[in-house]
């Protein structure tokens, strides 16, 4: 007789399987590989994208904002935004209040390179989360930000971020 493990495919021990605490970490490894092969064949990042898409909102445009918003090293965003302005995407100025401070904005480059990037993530999500109707990726996405919210407020609508501080 053959032994199941050979000829069939290798199963999880069941207590893993059972742990929402492995089948997120799975899984978020899963997507965050994922991601991050298909942004770099794109010629991106996840941080390329964080950046700009944090611009394209109208957020911040603070440098130390942008850093502080991410949870970046601020050294680290230089180099990110030294590689975004290199690709024109973004643009940096000193503001004329506080010659310390420098402002990032996006040029129209980068507005086109965020839409690219953004079809790009809704194909990896579509992907991934092709078992799922829409209800039930709806469902999924309003408990994993009911969850984000609890331990970290920057998931937090502003208004509601007001209200907790208020």
């Amino acid at each position: 007789m053959i032994p199941p493990s050979i000829g069939s495919p290798a199963c999880l021990p069941q207590e893993l399987v059972s742990s929402p605490v492995f089948l997120l970490g799975r899984l978020g490894f899963e997507i965050k590989r994922r991601a991050i092969e298909e942004l770099e064949a794109a010629g991106s990042s996840m941080y390329h994208y964080s950046v700009l898409a944090l611009l394209g909102e109208g957020a911040c445009s603070a440098q130390a904002a942008i850093a502080d918003v991410l949870k970046l090293d601020r050294s680290q965003l230089v180099g990110l935004l030294d590689e975004l302005e290199q690709h024109g995407f973004i643009e940096r100025r000193r503001d004329p209040s506080d010659r310390r401070r420098h402002t990032v904005s996006l040029t129209a480059e980068g507005r086109d390179q965020l839409g690219r990037l953004r079809a790009l993530v809704r194909r990896i999500e579509d992907d991934f989360l092709a078992p799922l109707d829409q209800q039930s990726r709806e469902a999924l996405y309003g408990l994993l930000l009911q969850v984000a919210r609890h331990h970290d407020a920057r998931f937090s609508r502003p208004a509601e971020q007001a209200a907790a501080v208020g």
